[in-house]
């Protein structure tokens, strides 16, 4: 029998972005599905593009003020009425037989609790396709995101594209933090409590995730904080694979007074960052097929390395130092 999937998107100022992501949800093949869309607490309300898609699909939409994404999602979970809750963020693109795929993979996997991978679409910027391959690549991110082989243990799903029964949300409730790791941190409890979890590898969206470097080193900063918020509640869960940025980092900086202490050690370690370098650069060029964004990947790649570093560093210490509350 067909799953009823209840689709929860949460919004914040991006009512161009949420349209796109409604123009693919009404081209999708499978069609047992609703869409619950919670704007939180935005100034740029998207009610109006909402509406365009009323008389084309069951969706809801629910204003509420602003509590952060994971406590936004709750409210949907509340509203939703479906087998199955797809999160999806407002800033994807699905391929019509997303949907399909993925009601497919829970059949044959028989997942409770599972996510897909994401790439980049030819429309996107060269920036944005730098940023997709340094958050994807084995030589960033060590190919963990999307991938069946988790450096980091089990498979937890990415909040940009995830789904769960409602059998794990009756038994565990929603999110409980609304930001610093959220998704993560309702994987753990999921799968602690004995649901199932796995990749859906076809079941892909497209990314469009951050369009400026700026932007992606905020991000990316946050991503690091929140990675030590998630071993306030679970401390078995940083892995020495979360530690790399760090060092990078560290590696990054500490190059910079080499000189002063001894120029073979400097010249080493030049030559290995350039080397370095032109691993990502012949990588990335293999995988997009342009220069420009080979040379922009570099670029991401270590943006991504040392904005994740340094968030890391510094929740750390706030951690260590301050004992920091949970977030």
């Amino acid at each position: 029998m067909p799953h009823q999937f209840s689709i929860i998107i949460p919004i914040y100022n991006r009512p161009e972005e949420l349209d796109e992501l409604l123009q693919c949800i009404e081209s999708q093949s499978y069609k047992q599905f609703e869409v619950i869309v919670i704007e939180d607490g935005s100034k740029l309300r998207c009610d109006k593009i909402v509406g365009k898609y009323q008389t084309k699909f069951d969706i809801k939409y629910f204003y509420q003020e602003n509590t952060g994404q994971g406590f936004a999602r709750n409210l949907g979970l509340q509203k939703g009425i479906g087998d199955y809750f797809i999160i999806l963020d407002s800033d994807a693109l699905l391929e019509p037989n997303y949907l399909e795929i993925v009601a497919r993979g829970i059949e044959i996997q028989q997942l409770d609790l599972f996510g897909g991978p994401d790439k980049d679409h030819p429309s996107f910027t060269p920036i944005q396709k730098a940023i997709s391959y340094a958050m994807t690549s084995v030589f960033t991110t060590g190919g963990i995101r999307g991938s069946k082989n988790n450096l980091g243990g089990t498979f937890h799903p990415r909040s940009f594209n995830m789904g769960f029964s409602r059998k794990i949300y009756e038994t565990i409730g929603g999110f409980k933090i609304t930001r610093m790791g959220e998704d993560i941190e309702f994987s753990i409890r999921a799968i602690g409590a004995g649901f199932k979890s796995g990749l859906i590898p076809e079941a892909f969206i497209y990314h469009k995730r951050r369009t400026s470097f700026s932007q992606f080193y905020k991000q990316l900063f946050f991503f690091g904080r929140a990675r030590i918020n998630i071993a306030r509640f679970f401390p078995k869960e940083l892995k020495l694979v979360h530690f790399f940025p760090a060092l990078f980092t560290l590696g990054c900086i500490s190059i910079l007074f080499l000189p002063f202490i001894s120029m073979k050690l400097f010249w080493l370690a030049a030559l290995l960052f350039g080397i370095y370098k032109i691993m990502i650069f012949v990588d990335a060029y293999r995988n997009t097929k342009s220069i420009k964004v080979a040379y922009l990947s570099v670029v991401a790649a270590f943006i991504q390395l040392s904005a994740y570093g340094l968030g890391f560093i510094k929740e750390g210490l706030s951690e260590i130092l301050m004992g920091k509350k949970r977030i």
